[in-house]
């Protein structure tokens, strides 16, 4: 049984939801209107295809499995400051995102050389290193879920398994 089921809603007014049942019954959920109704859909399943192919444990997706409210996600909240791992990981799928946005696929050393300087500009732990196949792996899984997105009909559910990795 997964630790969390993913559900993102295309509603039928245009906005999305993005809401998250743990396995004990409890929840978190966030409406999204306007233009971020239109990017953070794209955000959350890069998230998710970032944390299931590389086995992040505290990135988005881990947290909120671990108990954490979506709104403790902005690193302001009781909980404070977000984990490192969370922080790479959101560093990875902006990196993603700002890839997809130019259009031009960034090589591993140009992934790798800007997560490194990230790093070190903000006093965070070295990330891994991520090779070509890392890359080509997690591309091919965010345009999976991108594509499945993009044809999801209004007032429709996608529903994701996410489980911590073991």
């Amino acid at each position: 049984m997964a630790d969390m089921v993913v559900r993102l809603t295309r509603r039928m007014d245009g906005t999305a939801v993005l809401k998250c049942v743990r396995a004990d019954g409890t929840e978190t959920w966030q409406k999204q209107q306007g233009r971020q109704a239109m990017f953070f859909p794209l955000h959350d399943l890069t998230h998710y295809a970032v944390e299931t192919e590389f086995g992040f444990r505290s990135g988005f997706y881990g947290l909120i499995a671990a108990g954490w409210d979506i709104t403790d996600t902005e690193g302001t909240g009781p909980r404070g400051r977000l984990p490192p791992e969370a922080i790479t990981v959101e560093e990875l799928v902006g990196s993603l995102a700002a890839e997809r946005a130019g259009g031009t696929l960034w090589s591993a050393q140009d992934f790798n050389a800007q997560a490194a300087e990230y790093a070190e500009a903000n006093g965070l732990p070295q990330p891994p290193v991520w090779s070509e196949e890392d890359l080509r792996r997690v591309r091919k899984r965010v345009k999976v879920l991108l594509d499945r997105w993009s044809t999801l009909a209004s007032g429709a559910t996608l529903e994701l398994p996410f489980s911590h990795p073991r």
